[in-house]
C-alpha cells in the first residue's frame, strides 16, 4: 500500500500539472521523542555553563581575592603572592574557569581556598538542603492542589474569593519575613518548636521538629504562588466540552474535578511546581541562616567572604544540576499528559 502523502502542493492548484500529477513540498522531518530529549538537556547545560562562567566574572569584580580574604594577619607581600600562585590566582579568570570546567563531568570540583576538597565539603551540608527543600516542594504541592481544587469546586463563591486572595497576599511575603515570623509567634510566644536547629553526630538536623519552621517558612510564598496556577489551570480546563458532558451528566462535582478537570490542567500545575524548585532552592540559603539550619548557606556565606570562586560555583553547578532534574521531570509529565509530546 502506497504511504499516504504529506505537504503542500508548490506551485500548482490541486489536480493540475502533467498526467494529473501534483508535485508536493517535502515535509520537515519531525524529531524523535529522544531527540527532543538531548536537545533539550544540551540547551540546559549549555545555559547552566553561561552561567557558571558569570559566577567566576562576578566574584572577580569583587574587592579583594581569595588569598587576601584567607590570610593570617601578619603575612608578608611574599607569603601573600606566594598564596595566589598557589590558588592559581595568578593566571587569566578565562583559564581558570576552564579548567575548573573540565574536572566537573567528573565530578571533580576542585579545592577551595583552604585546600579542602569542595566535594567532600558539600558532601554533609547539601543533602540537608536537599531534605528542606525536598519537604517544602512537598508541602507547596499538596496544599496548592487542596486549596486550588477547594477554590475550583466553587467558582465566584466566597471560598474561591478567600482563597485567591489570600494566595496573592502570602505570594507577596518573601521567606525571612516569614521565617521571622515563625519564630516570634510559636518559637518566642507560644514555646512550642524551637528557634534554631541544632545537629547531630552526622550533621543532620538533631530531630524532625527543627525541620518544621524552615519548611513552612519556605513553602508558604510558594503555596500562594501555586495555588493561583492549580486556580487558573483548573478555571481553564472546566471549559472544556468533556467536562462540560460530565456536568450534565449529573457526576458529583469532586469526581468532575478528578478524573476530568485535573488531568488536562497537569502540564501547566507540573510547570508551576518546576519553577518553584529554583525559588525554594534560592530562599533555602536565607532561611538556612535564619535557622542556623546545617545547609550549603552557611558554606555559600563563608565562600562570598573568602571570594572563593570554585566552591561559589560548585555550590550553583549542584544547585542548578538538582533545577535541571525537576524541570526534566516536569517537562516529562506535561509531555505524558499532553499524549507523548515534549
Amino acid at each position: 500500500m502506497a504511504e499516504p502523502l504529506t505537504g503542500t502542493a508548490v506551485g500548482e492548484r490541486p489536480g493540475a500539472g502533467p498526467a494529473g500529477q501534483k508535485r508536493f513540498a517535502p515535509s520537515r522531518p519531525r524529531l524523535s521523542g529522544v531527540w527532543r530529549l538531548v536537545a533539550l538537556l544540551a540547551r540546559r547545560a549549555l545555559l547552566l555553563a553561561v552561567l557558571l562562567a558569570v559566577v567566576f566574572a562576578a566574584v572577580e569584580l569583587l574587592p579583594g581575592d581569595a588569598a587576601t580574604a584567607t590570610s593570617e594577619r601578619g603575612e608578608s607581600a611574599a607569603d601573600l603572592a606566594q598564596r595566589r600562585e598557589l590558588l592559581g590566582l595568578d593566571r587569566p579568570v578565562l583559564e581558570r574557569f576552564a579548567d575548573w570546567m573540565t574536572g566537573l563531568p567528573t565530578g571533580d570540583l576542585g579545592i577551595s581556598a583552604h585546600g579542602e576538597s569542595i566535594a567532600a565539603l558539600l558532601s554533609r551540608p547539601f543533602p540537608n538542603t536537599l531534605l528542606l527543600g525536598g519537604l517544602s516542594l512537598l508541602v507547596t504541592l499538596v496544599v496548592s492542589l487542596a486549596l486550588g481544587g477547594w477554590a475550583a469546586l466553587r467558582p465566584g463563591g466566597k471560598t474561591d474569593r478567600v482563597v485567591s486572595a489570600t494566595a496573592t497576599g502570602v505570594l507577596a511575603l518573601p521567606e525571612f519575613v516569614v521565617a521571622v515570623a515563625l519564630v516570634l509567634v510559636f518559637a518566642q510566644w507560644l514555646e512550642w518548636l524551637p528557634a534554631v536547629t541544632l545537629s547531630d553526630g552526622d550533621g543532620a538536623p538533631a530531630s524532625w521538629q527543627m525541620l518544621v519552621l524552615p519548611v513552612v517558612a519556605l513553602s508558604v510564598p510558594q503555596i500562594g504562588w501555586n495555588t493561583r496556577i492549580v486556580r487558573a489551570a483548573l478555571a481553564d480546563e472546566a471549559k472544556a466540552p468533556h467536562v462540560e458532558t460530565a456536568i450534565l451528566d449529573g457526576l458529583a462535582r469532586h469526581r468532575v474535578l478528578i478524573h476530568h478537570v485535573l488531568p488536562g490542567a497537569t502540564p501547566a500545575i507540573a510547570a508551576g511546581i518546576a519553577t518553584s524548585t529554583g525559588m525554594l532552592l534560592g530562599g533555602a540559603v536565607v532561611v538556612e541562616t535564619i535557622f542556623n539550619y546545617p545547609g550549603i548557606g552557611s558554606v555559600l556565606a563563608g565562600a562570598v567572604a573568602d571570594r572563593d570562586s570554585p566552591v561559589i560555583a560548585a555550590v550553583v553547578a549542584v544547585t542548578g544540576a538538582v533545577i535541571t532534574g525537576v524541570l526534566l521531570l516536569a517537562d516529562l509529565v506535561r509531555a505524558w499528559a499532553s499524549g507523548g509530546r515534549l
